[in-house]
Parts: structure tokens; C-alpha cells; sequence
């Protein structure tokens, strides 16, 4: 260790872009001297995570410039499969999933990367990156070395590696090393014939030279069911952890070679409920250090959080839904503004490498518009002709979403009242079979609702013959531990007063393509009132004239309104769910806004919006609001994921 570290501190600075063209570059472990060595010079990185899935690439360059000149050298970056594989053979690899463009992007700015490429990620992301339609065979045992999902994998794997073959460092790209899975040490499967086909399939496509690693939490349980032979392993830990403990556990594993912490927490993820998760910069600073001082390399989890737009959020067990922004109290924030943890951070590395000289890009800047009336449109219910633009599906007992291949989003279920029920009568669901979310009504007026480990019965009344629907709403999948094969919709069948409820209607609802295409105007023109039922409002914005530099970044508040979703011009920001906290603003990026002409406000309120008794508008604000209304308060952070997640 002595003998590279030393050299580290002693060479001459030699950037990642200087050799091409005259030497072969290479990237490498040195087992001899306990370093890499980068073109044959000993190194040490100092990295920042950013998920290029959650931030809009209009701001791609802007976040990594601040990355650059905080004086990282590399970015670890995650690829979530579901992102670029919807559905089984169908590919995304455009715009905001572009892939290769930020990798190159990350290249010329002048920064290595280190690929996190699954097919797990974790990452609080839905179902940890692994897609929905794995689950169309039931059985399926993920994670591991079933032939279903290994098909699936090596499928995947064929479309994807081929890529960042062209963009290893070897080959003129930026990246360095590529992460076989994913804390796999903390998953239940211990399956160390998956691990070697993933190290063989790898191979297979990236060559021999670059560098293969696993990451598992800080203890030997983790390592040990998360590492194999021919896979680096290094270990992941936050502040306050005892690095000298913390890098024993990988010193286990690997007597020789690099020290490296691949999740060194900046700050933490959040739930719906709970407080917003801050962590004191003097806690990360002073960690940092230390992992610095005895010569590791470090990678910042996250650098930037950024967004979980749409409905990509992931959840934890027992069951609880990240929100919708992935702010993290990392040291740049979801919005990619400058903090005192991201100059206090600088100022450590400062000690131990030159910095690029000349100005940090400014935090960009924001603009409060203001209010904006809204209007209620049409209920779910009078718009089902233009969301079901598929049709109905009809059975006995009700299906899952995966069943009926709606992965994200919302499923209508109706069904009938077999008699009169004057008196308030029990609607049960059994076994906790609600994912995630059920809103009731009975001829379209909300009843109550019906909620995964939490409200497993509502009462009712109705006659015979009235319409029973339940809005049922995917929340996020669960993206940690072994339950992340997580079915969505009614898993089990409803009972009404003790019987069991049969033949039932199920509407799988495509809300995004219908507000795209602006017809829900064209609904079914049924009358709409102020009774509490799932419903639609809209709204617009104009951009102010004769101010300069508008549009700008905002923040959109949602005061009155208890729990839904929004789109901007077609483009869904995410959920809200001010009343349960403890996120209260959604970030609206610039890209998505214009001056040319009004912008279109479309919201889902699901439960109870402000319209019905009295203001009915939304808010644009110049600062966020995450920390606000808890239903509950954290206990003092920890940082392993596997005690604690």
C-alpha cells in the first residue's frame, strides 16, 4: 500500500485523455503495490455517483461539469434494465436514455466512469432495475441461476455490453471498470453459479482486460455470498463507520490489491411518512478524510440524486415508497444546486490532488410564477374510453397487473354490488392482497381507501346492481432484499360483507399517451360535480414577458391537494402526497416548459383536492420543500443497507 500510495503523491498529474494516440492505454489492478495503475502510472479515483436515468439530459453536461470541478476523476453510473428494455425486445436507447451519449458526454468533459450495469442495481429504483415482465412466469426465482431469468439476462446482456465494449478505456472510452451485479452478499438467493455465469457472460462480451467487481455492505456475511473468484470485490460504508473495520471486511476477500469503498453515503434515501434524511457535512467530511488518508479510492453515494420521474420510484420492506424526488442531501442537490457540503467536500480533496483550476458552473437559477387556477375536468370514471384505449379484460376472480402486462401506473376493477347494502357493510381485502393502493367508490363517490400494510378494510354502502370499482395504484416496486419479485394490482380476491366478490371488469389505464395526445377533452361528456371521487384537473401557464432569461427551473406546491400525479406538457413529473410528507414540492426542469405558448397542467388528484371547498389552484415557487408534514420521524440514520433496508 505504502509503496503506490507514495507514488500517488509524489507523480505528476496525468489526465485520462493524454495517452490516446501515443500508447496503449490500459487500466489495471496491481496486486503488488495495493493500487490500479492507469496507463501504467499507480492511481487512486475519487468518484461521484449520478444516475443519468434521473436527471433530464438537457442537464447532463451541467451536472457533470460541477462533478469535474468538485475534483472527482470518475462517475459510477447505474443502468437500469427496465429503463431500456420495457418490454421484452423492445429497446430504449434515446433521449433521456441515451446511454452512450453520456458516457461520451462524461469522456470529453474529462471524466472516467465506473459502470454499475446490473442487471440488479437496487438504487431505490422500481424493482431495483429489474423489469416487471420478468414476472409473467410466477415462479420465477430472481436473482439467481434460473433458466427463465438467466435467458432473459443474456438477452439483455447481448444488447447492452456490445455497447460499452466501444466505450472501455482500452478502446479510447472513459470507462474503467464494470460492476457484475449488485450487493448480491445481502440477497437471500447465495447462488455462486449465477455469479460465475454473470462473470462469464461479462467476459464474453467486455474481454479479458477490464476490470470486473462485486460491491457488498462492510461485514463478512455480505462478502461472503456476494464475491467469487475472478471478481474484485470491494465493500460499501458511510460516515462514522470505523474505516480500518470497514476495510478489513474487504481485506478478507482480497488480501492484495486496491482499497475501495464504492458507496461512501453522503446522505441517505428517503420514504413517504418519514422526516427527509439529512446527514451533517462535518460527519462526511471527517469520514472522507480518513478513507483518503489511508489511500483508498472512494466513490461519493450520490454525488447527485436528482429525480424519480414517473413512476420509477422504488420502495423498501416491509413496505414503504420512496418519493418522488431523489434529493438524498447529497452535495448537489436534486435541482443540481450548489451546497456546503459540495465545497466542504472539495476542500477535502483539494488535500490530496490538484483541482481543475477557473469557476464552478453556478446553481442555476429558478423562478416562482406563481398560482394557476386549475379546473376540474372529467373523473376517471367518464374518461375510461380514451385511458382504456385497450379495452376491458374480464375474469372471475381479479388479476395482477402482470397478469395483464400493465407494469406501472393504475388499473380500474369493477364490479357489481350482488345485493342492498343499507347499513355499512365490510369490504375486505384478504391477506393483504392490496398493491399498493386501492381508491373504492360506489357509482363513481369515493368510499375509502385500501392500503398495503396498513388498511385492509373499509366499510361501505350500496344496492344491488351499483358499479363497485377500486382504483387500484402501483406505488413502486420493491428494489432491496429478497421481496423484490413484487406483483402488483389485487393479488387476492375482495370480500363484501364475507362473501367473496366475483366477475369482475378490469380497465389497465395508459394516462401518459392519453394526455400526450390531449384527449381527454375528448371523453365521455358525463357531468362532473364536487363529490371526492379520482379525478382529473386542468390548468396553464403562461410564461411572464419582458423578464429576462424565462423560462427557468421551478418548483411546483400542491397546497390543499392530498396525493396524486402531474404532468407538464405531456411530461410526468412524478407523484405528490403533501399529505403524508415529507415531500411537499415536485421539480419541474426548464426543458420540459415553453414560451411559445401556454404550458399545459395536467393532475390526477386521487383523493381529495382543494376544488371541492375552496382554492383550486397549484403553485410555482423558486425553493423546494422536502421536509415538511411527517408522519413519522427517523430514528438515527444507519448506514448498511443490509441491517437496514
Amino acid at each position: 500500500m505504502r509503496l503506490c500510495f507514495s507514488a500517488l503523491i509524489s507523480m505528476v498529474v496525468i489526465t485520462h485523455g493524454q495517452s490516446l494516440g501515443t500508447s496503449a492505454r490500459t487500466f489495471e489492478i496491481d496486486y503488488d503495490h495495493n493500487c490500479y495503475r492507469k496507463d501504467g502510472q499507480p492511481f487512486r479515483y475519487i468518484s461521484g455517483s449520478i444516475h443519468y436515468a434521473r436527471i433530464p439530459r438537457f442537464y447532463w453536461k451541467d451536472r457533470l461539469l460541477k462533478m469535474k470541478m468538485a475534483g472527482l476523476d470518475a462517475i459510477y453510473t447505474y443502468v437500469p434494465w427496465n429503463f431500456h428494455e420495457p418490454k421484452p425486445g423492445i429497446y430504449e436507447f434515446s433521449g433521456d436514455h441515451d446511454i452512450v451519449s453520456f458516457l461520451q458526454l462524461a469522456n470529453e468533459i474529462g471524466l472516467l466512469v465506473i459502470l454499475r450495469a446490473g442487471p440488479y442495481i437496487c438504487g431505490e429504483w422500481d424493482m431495483g432495475g429489474l423489469p416487471a415482465w420478468l414476472l409473467a412466469k410466477e415462479s420465477i426465482v430472481l436473482r439467481s441461476s434460473d433458466t427463465d431469468y438467466l435467458h432473459a439476462v443474456d438477452n439483455w446482456m447481448g444488447v447492452l455490453l456490445p455497447k460499452i465494449q466501444l466505450l472501455l478505456y482500452q478502446n479510447g472510452g472513459p470507462v474503467i471498470a464494470v460492476q457484475v451485479e449488485n450487493e448480491y452478499g445481502s440477497y437471500f438467493a447465495c447462488d455462486y453459479n449465477y455469479l460465475r455465469h454473470l462473470l462469464k457472460l461479462f467476459r464474453h462480451h467486455l474481454g479479458d482486460e477490464v476490470v470486473l467487481f462485486t460491491t457488498d455492505g462492510s461485514g463478512l456475511p455480505y462478502v461472503k455470498c456476494g464475491t467469487i473468484q475472478g471478481l474484485y470485490t470491494t465493500v460499501d460504508f458511510g460516515p462514522g463507520t470505523n474505516v480500518t473495520d470497514a476495510f478489513f471486511v474487504q481485506r478478507h476477500s482480497e488480501p492484495k490489491g486496491p482499497l475501495i469503498n464504492s458507496e461512501f453515503y453522503t446522505g441517505w434515501l428517503d420514504h413517504w411518512g418519514e422526516r427527509h434524511s439529512v446527514v451533517a457535512t462535518e460527519r462526511v467530511v471527517s469520514t472522507l478524510n480518513e478513507i483518503l488518508a489511508h489511500g483508498a479510492n472512494v466513490n461519493m453515494y450520490m454525488f447527485i440524486g436528482g429525480t424519480n420521474f414517473g413512476y420509477w420510484n422504488g420502495a423498501n420492506t416491509p413496505y414503504e415508497p420512496q418519493p418522488t424526488s431523489y434529493d438524498y442531501d447529497a452535495p448537489l442537490s436534486e435541482a443540481g444546486d450548489l451546497t456546503e457540503k459540495y465545497f466542504a467536500i472539495r476542500e477535502v480533496i483539494k488535500k490530496y490532488k490538484k483541482i481543475p483550476e477557473g469557476p464552478v458552473p453556478p446553481t442555476t437559477p429558478k423562478y416562482a410564477y406563481g398560482e394557476i387556477s386549475m379546473e376540474k375536468a372529467k373523473t376517471v370514471i367518464e374518461a375510461l374510453d380514451v385511458l382504456a384505449r385497450y379495452g376491458a379484460i374480464k375474469s372471475v376472480y381479479p388479476l395482477t397487473f402482470d397478469q395483464m402486462k400493465q407494469y406501472f401506473g393504475f388499473v380500474l376493477y369493477r364490479t357489481t354490488i350482488p345485493k342492498n347494502y343499507t347499513e355499512p357493510a365490510p369490504l375486505s381485502s384478504l391477506y393483504d392482497g392490496i398493491r399498493d393502493r386501492a381508491y373504492v367508490t360506489v357509482n363513481g363517490v369515493l368510499q375509502g381507501i385500501l392500503e398495503r400494510n396498513k388498511m385492509h378494510t373499509i366499510n361501505i354502502t350500496g344496492t344491488e346492481g351499483a358499479h363497485l370499482d377500486l382504483l387500484v395504484e402501483s406505488m413502486g416496486r420493491v428494489n432491496f432484499g429478497r421481496f423484490n419479485n413484487d406483483f402488483k394490482g389485487l393479488l387476492t380476491n375482495l370480500t363484501l360483507n364475507g362473501d367473496i366478490l366475483a366477475n369482475w371488469t378490469m380497465y389497465p389505464l395508459d394516462i401518459d399517451s392519453a394526455i400526450i395526445g390531449e384527449l381527454l377533452s375528448k371523453a365521455s361528456a358525463l357531468k362532473t360535480d364536487n363529490i371526492p371521487s379520482p379525478a382529473f384537473y386542468k390548468g396553464s401557464l403562461a410564461i411572464p414577458e419582458g423578464i429576462p432569461d424565462l423560462p427557468q427551473d421551478t418548483f411546483i406546491k400542491f397546497t390543499g391537494w392530498t396525493k396524486g400525479q402531474i404532468w407538464i406538457n405531456g411530461f410526468n413529473l412524478g407523484r405528490y402526497w403533501p399529505a403524508r410528507g415529507p415531500q411537499v414540492t415536485l421539480y419541474v426542469p426548464v426543458h420540459i416548459l415553453t414560451t411559445s405558448q401556454v404550458n399545459n397542467i395536467t393532475v390526477l388528484e386521487l383523493e381529495h383536492s382543494p376544488c371541492e371547498t375552496g382554492k383550486c389552484v397549484v403553485e410555482f415557487v423558486d425553493k423546494p420543500i422536502l421536509n415538511e408534514n411527517p408522519g413519522y420521524v427517523k430514528e438515527e440514520l444507519s448506514f448498511n443497507k443490509g441491517s437496514v433496508l
